[in-house]
């Protein structure tokens, strides 16, 4: 069940009709996912949902370098790269179920092979629900296309910042979704805080596969907490850069790969919104209150105020919370977070400034990751054995995929639907 607050604390009112119909077609893939993982040489082989909107899915991966700016991270590197992987609608030959097949490009997989390799490794030191062994976590696909042609028309920007560690490819089910119905999606991976990105080539002062430098939670440390935001804040504006510069029609990354034919065309600058989780939402909700290119912002579950001093008072509200925003905004949260009280003062503290332009929605029986694609991995290694009821609720919740997928995908798609729609 969702629950939405029309412009503030104590104003709720119960959404209607979250479940089935939500995301029409996707609907097969989601009762696919849960409860039917595969195996290869005896690891699970997770599955994501299929998509519901009625384009085909294009994703290529594009390497980007600020030159101006050096990596917070690691002294030895001059520049800051950021790797994005875009989703678009596709033209697609419609055979059987329409704009569903994409003949002869390849399916992309959820994260790289050297991603994975760490993934593997470091996500169940996190998470010590997830197992340690028994699971193909680069075998997962998703239902994108490397290189399919791009479909016609100008069509709004969304751009995707992830939870604290999380790679991109974590946030791949909402982004096909999306894309799917008619937006392009860029999803942004943050070198030096996502847990592993593997680069197109080499850097002195870098590995191909980068490791995140947390070792514990940054909110826990005041001061990395404040590097966070403010890197993700500044990659997320550096994104936009350069997709105007593809409007412009630079037609390679900074590695000399080419950029899908037609992209700049279909990228509408004018309509740019940002959606994240976690810090990856209060990067969102932040980069929109700096940069006025950004018209819209949806905040899954992110704190807005900056993580508390060691003399254990509150940390300082955002900008944002202080001020309030004048362009639409959703804050999206669950009844399982442990952070919920503590992230409750800033939330308010941003409803209370905004004028009514932000609004609150809850989904509940759920937990802090059910905006990822842990949402339907999760309940599938607890059918093949490798986590506990337990871990799966601490993690996702108790509700079924069938239920939490369509409600997560329900609530940036509506909400985009409404603030840049497509067309």
């Amino acid at each position: 069940m969702v629950r939405a607050d029309a412009g503030g604390p104590g104003r709720r009112a119960v959404v209607k009709g979250v479940v089935v119909g939500a995301v029409g077609a996707g609907w097969g893939g989601v009762a696919r996912a849960q409860g039917a993982p595969g195996r290869v040489a005896g690891e699970v082989r997770l599955r994501l949902p299929e998509p519901g909107g009625p384009h085909g899915v294009g994703v290529a991966g594009l390497y980007l370098v600020d030159r101006g700016r050096p990596d917070p991270w690691v002294a030895g590197i001059g520049v800051r790269e950021v790797l994005v992987t875009v989703f678009y609608p596709a033209w697609t030959a419609l055979t059987g179920r329409a704009g569903r097949a994409v003949r002869g490009f390849p399916v992309a997989r959820q994260l790289s092979g050297g991603v994975a390799e760490v993934f593997g490794v470091v996500m169940p030191w996190v998470h010590p629900e997830l197992p340690s062994a028994g699971v193909a976590w680069g075998a997962t696909e998703t239902h994108s296309h490397v290189g399919a042609p791009v479909l016609g028309g100008r069509r709004p920007v969304l751009v995707y910042s992830p939870g604290g560690g999380d790679p991109s490819g974590l946030g791949v089910g909402v982004a096909e979704e999306l894309a799917s119905w008619g937006w392009v999606v860029v999803c942004v991976d943050h070198p030096g805080d996502a847990v592993a990105v593997e680069f197109p080539v080499g850097r002195v002062g870098r590995e191909m596969v980068r490791r995140t430098v947390f070792v514990g939670d940054p909110r826990g440390d005041a001061a990395l907490f404040r590097t966070v935001v403010g890197t993700r804040v500044a990659d997320v504006s550096f994104v936009i850069d350069e997709l105007e510069r593809v409007v412009g029609g630079r037609q390679t990354d900074a590695a000399g790969r080419a950029v899908p034919k037609g992209l700049g065309r279909a990228l509408d600058l004018r309509r740019v919104g940002v959606y994240g989780h976690s810090v990856g939402g209060t990067t969102a909700v932040q980069a929109m209150y700096e940069d006025r290119r950004i018209r819209a912002a949806v905040n899954w579950e992110g704190f807005l105020d900056q993580a508390p001093e060691a003399s254990g008072r509150p940390g300082e509200l955002l900008p944002v919370a202080r001020y309030g925003v004048d362009r639409p905004l959703l804050l999206v949260g669950t009844d399982g977070f442990s952070g919920g009280k503590e992230m409750a003062r800033s939330w308010a503290a941003t409803l209370a400034h905004s004028g009514g332009r932000t609004r609150r929605q809850r989904i509940g029986d759920t937990g802090h990751w059910v905006f990822t694609d842990y949402a339907t991995m999760v309940p599938q290694l607890q059918a093949a054995g490798l986590m506990t009821a337990e871990g799966r609720k601490k993690l996702v919740g108790a509700v079924a995929p069938g239920v939490a997928v369509p409600a997560v995908r329900r609530s940036v798609r509506e909400f985009f639907e409404r603030w840049l729609p497509i067309g």
